[in-house]
């Protein structure tokens, strides 16, 4: 959804975690039925037994198909697209419940390998399949695509500079993303006009019909959770139990694309100061940057980046893009944050010793080093064997749901405004979205799902917010119960973007509210089962 450093590397820790402990199951099986009659007949998956990983022996629980759906609903007869998913079959099937569909965010955020999860509980995964998709034009799901090659691809991708500061940055970096959007409106494909998360959400109710189930079950974190708000308003009916997870502000991000991103900037920046207090309360060892005032030493850093590089002692540059998209990045999981710390120190002493280079600041640099390393500001996860390697599915979702203004500068403009009020990221914000200026199907030219948000769903939906998500601040999941007709709030202390598995309390929460259909009581505050900055053995 969402300016990545992103969600996808989250997810990849989060695979590694069995989640919490397993509630019994008290609800009787609701078996797969025939869709009913008032439904449209589609055609069932054709599943095919498939190995996740090749590499190892196939466990054999695990299917994968392609599912045809309309290129454009608007001639549901006509060009068809295919879905890729994969299924984990569920583990007790006499007391299967039905599917349980997930989204992992983005938007361009691969959701195939997400049946292979351990994020959720023991239970869970014996009363459900889980069903992992890549949406439209994401990954194996025919890929959007801008280039044909990775090489005509870095031509331009290599002149664009994340958080650019003087006039010959910013007119480079938007001379490059004209370049980029230019491209799109060559190569993309009628695809490109058709990659709105309303036609998404079509998709979702194509294969949740297909799949047999008479009411959707899902789990969406990050922009996943617009796809299940847009769900939950478009076929509020067809809502048996809806998880989203690191919320969007639906009606703010469908209706003003600027100030949804400027309210972002203003939630990085929330983390990160709280993140600064947490390091300096842990102190060092425990936070390796917590000596001293770790506000001034941080904006020390930022501000000497700001208009010249550090260069360490094996050559290396840190730069102010790279540092921030790291810093970024690193506020999205608290299992980087006492790392990032290791690495903030590192740079502060090299810093602190320009000029007088010592055995002690070259053994620093070592750990500085990865803050020089730029992380890619989209998931962009195609297959690696084709000549282009990406896909360009992160705007062309954005650009299609978020409307933007149409000149390109205004992006040069807000950025010295949002620098100001964001000192860290309100820059860095206001340069991921230029493309969309230009972006050859924006959001004024398509059909999407703008609202009504407050349609009354057949069972509550269940929105998670952590009180410091740096990439959706907590006030959008607050905004977000608000708007949805029926919806409770569950709360996480964490500085981290999206909460499931990574607490045994919401854990239960979750696996009662998937198997039981038992809506979690209003207004508890969790905690995480680990801390940013434990103590020291």
């Amino acid at each position: 959804m969402s300016r990545i450093p992103s969600l996808a590397l989250a997810v990849a820790s989060a695979f590694a975690l069995v989640a919490g402990t397993a509630v019994a199951a008290s609800a009787a099986p609701e078996p797969p039925s025939a869709a009913p009659a008032a439904e449209a007949r589609v055609d069932p998956v054709a599943w095919t037994p498939c190995n996740p990983d090749p590499t190892k022996p196939d466990p054999g629980i695990y299917d994968c198909a392609v599912y045809p759906v309309p290129l454009d609903y608007a001639d549901p007869s006509g060009e068809k697209i295919g879905i890729a998913m994969m299924r984990r079959r569920a583990g007790d099937p006499s007391k299967r419940i039905g599917s349980l569909f997930l989204n992992p965010g983005g938007p361009g955020g691969s959701g195939y390998l997400w049946a292979t999860t351990s994020r959720f509980g023991p239970d869970v995964q014996a009363r459900f399949d889980l069903v992992g998709f890549d949406p439209r034009g994401v990954a194996r799901s025919n890929p959007l695509k801008c280039f044909t090659t990775d090489e005509e691809a870095s031509a331009v991708t290599d002149r664009q500079i994340g958080v650019p500061v003087t006039k010959a940055e910013i007119d480079g970096t938007l001379a490059a993303t004209q370049d980029y959007t230019d491209a799109c409106e060559r190569n993309a494909g009628p695809l490109i006009e058709h990659m709105s998360t309303e036609n998404v959400v079509r998709d979702l109710d194509r294969m949740r019909r297909a799949v047999g189930d008479k009411q959707l079950s899902f789990a969406g974190f990050s922009y996943g959770t617009l796809i299940g708000a847009t769900y939950a308003n478009m076929y509020p009916d067809k809502v048996r139990a809806l998880i989203i997870d690191g919320n969007v502000d639906p009606n703010l991000r469908l209706h003003n694309g600027l100030e949804y991103d400027r309210q972002r900037a203003g939630g990085f920046e929330l983390a990160l100061d709280e993140y600064l207090k947490r390091c300096k309360t842990a102190g060092a060892p425990r936070c390796a940057f917590g000596d001293g005032d770790t506000r001034a030493k941080f904006d020390a850093i930022r501000d000497h980046l700001r208009t010249s590089p550090v260069t360490l002692p094996d050559g290396t540059k840190v730069t102010l893009s790279s540092f921030t998209s790291q810093v970024a990045n690193a506020l999205y999981a608290q299992t980087r944050q006492a790392p990032l710390a290791k690495s903030l120190q590192a740079l502060h002493e090299v810093l602190q010793q320009q000029g007088a280079p010592s055995l002690a600041a070259a053994k620093a640099a070592d750990d500085a080093n990865v803050l020089a390393v730029t992380v890619p500001t989209a998931l962009r996860e195609a297959l690696p064997e084709t000549p282009y390697s990406s896909d360009d599915s992160y705007y062309g979702v954005n650009c299609q749901d978020k409307p933007y203004p149409s000149n390109p500068r205004v992006f040069a403009n807000v950025a010295r405004a949002w620098e100001k009020e964001s000192p860290t990221f309100g820059r860095y914000q206001a340069f991921d979205a230029p493309a969309c200026a230009t972006w050859p199907a924006p959001a004024r030219d398509v059909e999407r799902y703008t609202g009504p948000w407050n349609r009354r769903t057949a069972n509550p939906v269940m929105v998670i917010g952590n009180l410091y998500d740096p990439a959706t601040q907590y006030k959008f999941a607050q905004n977000m119960q608000r708007q949805l007709g029926s919806a409770v709030l569950v709360s996480v202390d964490v500085i981290e973007h999206c909460a499931v598995g990574r607490s045994k309390e919401l854990n239960k929460l979750v696996t009662d509210y998937l198997v039981n259909k038992a809506v979690p009581a209003p207004g508890q505050l969790l905690k995480p089962d680990a801390e940013a900055f434990p103590p020291v053995a």
